[in-house]
């Protein structure tokens, strides 16, 4: 997704948000387009809903998207 590539000054663009997806295989971080969705709302990853619990800082260093960490619905 070219919108997340590295900025000037080594950070990266702040278009789009993250979102912590759970997985009986463990955690994965994706890449999405638009707003961080609100805590509370729920969204499709694959075929599985689940509920935004928590918005917070990209833990990837130097991103300044939103990240998004879920629960199953």
């Amino acid at each position: 997704m070219s919108d997340y590539g590295p900025t000037e000054n080594g950070g990266r663009n702040a278009s789009g948000h993250l979102l912590f997806v759970w997985s009986p295989h463990g955690w994965t971080l994706q890449e999405r387009d638009g707003e961080a969705p609100a805590q509370g709302s729920t969204v499709e990853a694959g075929d599985r809903l689940l509920r935004v619990t928590k918005l917070g800082p990209s833990p990837l260093p130097g991103d300044r998207r939103r990240c998004a960490y879920t629960t199953l619905a």
